[in-house]
């Protein structure tokens, strides 16, 4: 066992311990440089490791449950949790428990607990991968699972959760014309390509030539249904990390992508740096951007409940508290946004959000508020769109729980709202 995977075990327990313990999301340790100190591998190996116990919690809770008469402090119990789902997922035990009774051992809070951790992994070691793959499907927590449940039914919910448990393949977006040669990748009914497995995504053919990048198959559509044009002048609103950007960007529209974060902003950048895309871009509120535009791209702040597949430290890092005020923040960008369109114009709004209020809803109150808006069903018939995903008020519902047979995708609401001229 080297050092560095010992780091690497290391630092998934301390981004389990922020998760958990402070209610923060990896993406917010990682954009602090919580892994900075570790060489990529074992960068990648940690983000991983914290990914994957994230993602079988409720699994591992159970199966130490049977090994422990109370709860230890909680990196003792981030630790058991890891190494629970290390054994139960083939790694040798001798390794795990190893690792896990030293990482204890070192800890000056902890270190007299070495002996149970030692006692209770070699338990579950016993046991083997049978008892994992006998519990059922970890499920969302209730704050979230219940308006699901009250939105879409138990069956699709328990569908989604599969999906949730399942995680998500590598998707990306392609430049026209490219034919990357990418060993076991899938061609996507809608266009994206969908590569199986994990995959260091910086290695891959194509990537350091800037001949796609990486976004999610329900990602890629509003920019689609939105359909570009040469020389339009088009904002692309709440743009980062891009992925929409480049997709107007390549198709020559004029763009100018905004974002009030000057981090997140960065990375539109390097992105756009990288294939050789041009956009102005902008670190602003959205709410004081003026001018007017041919179309509008608004993929609004949202509870990003879609996207548990990918990010499944969402459901433990947030309790729906903030819901109330993104829904507001979500109606006055979308007010907003309808000011700066052109008359004749077209605005997709659309959300990873699996929630009706910041969906459906949204849109529903914004065509009764504004007399001259109206939603463009005929924009939303792309190819791999199926008719049952489009929606009574003239939006197109995505859930994880579709295309099971290929993997998933993420969940999004998006609408097509033209503005008579």
């Amino acid at each position: 066992m080297s050092d560095t995977t010992t780091d690497a075990r290391r630092s998934a327990i301390y981004l389990l311990d922020q998760v958990l313990g402070e209610q923060r999301l990896l993406s917010e340790c990682l954009a602090a440089g919580a892994l900075e100190r570790l060489a990529p591998q074992d960068r990648a190996r940690a983000q991983r490791l914290a990914t994957e116990t994230l993602r079988g919690l409720e699994r591992a809770d159970r199966l130490l449950q049977r090994h422990l008469r109370k709860a230890p402090p909680l990196t003792v119990r981030n630790a058991l949790r890891l190494g629970t789902v290390e054994l139960c997922h083939g790694e040798a035990a001798h390794g795990v428990v190893n690792a896990m009774v030293e990482i204890v051992g070192s800890n000056r809070r902890h270190g007299a607990l070495k002996g149970l951790v030692n006692a209770v992994l070699r338990k579950v070691a016993s046991q083997g991968p049978e008892a994992w793959q006998a519990l059922r499907i970890p499920r969302l927590p209730k704050w979230l699972r219940s308006p699901l449940v009250e939105a879409w039914g138990a069956g699709p919910v328990t569908e989604m959760e599969k999906a949730h448990f399942a995680g998500a393949p590598l998707d990306i977006t392609l430049k026209p014309g490219i034919e990357p040669e990418l060993p076991g990748a899938e061609l996507l009914p809608t266009g994206s390509l969908r590569i199986a497995g994990s995959a260091q995504v910086s290695a891959l053919p194509g990537f350091d030539a800037g001949d796609w990048w990486v976004q999610d198959a329900a990602a890629a559509l509003p920019a689609r249904i939105l359909a570009p044009r040469p020389g339009e002048t088009i904002l692309d609103l709440c743009a980062a990390p891009g992925g929409k950007t480049l997709q107007l960007a390549v198709a020559g529209a004029e763009v100018t992508a905004l974002d009030i974060s000057e981090g997140r902003m960065a990375r539109v950048r390097e992105n756009l740096a990288r294939t050789a895309l041009s956009a102005t871009t902008v670190v602003g509120d959205a709410l004081e951007q003026q001018g007017l535009y041919d179309a509008i791209l608004l993929d609004a702040p949202c509870s990003a409940t879609g996207t548990i597949r990918r990010h499944p430290d969402l459901p433990h890092a947030k309790d729906g508290a903030e819901f109330g005020s993104l829904i507001e923040l979500q109606a006055q960008m979308l007010a907003h946004a309808w000011t700066l369109l052109k008359p004749g114009g077209r605005l997709v709004y659309c959300t990873c959000s699996l929630l009706p209020d910041e969906g459906e809803v949204q849109v529903e109150e914004a065509l009764e508020m504004h007399p001259d808006m109206r939603a463009d069903r005929a924009a939303l018939g792309l190819p791999g769109v199926h008719p049952s995903w489009l929606t009574e008020e003239g939006g197109l519902r995505l859930r994880p729980d579709y295309w099971p047979e290929r993997g998933g995708m993420d969940g999004f609401y998006i609408a097509c709202l033209r503005k008579d001229g």
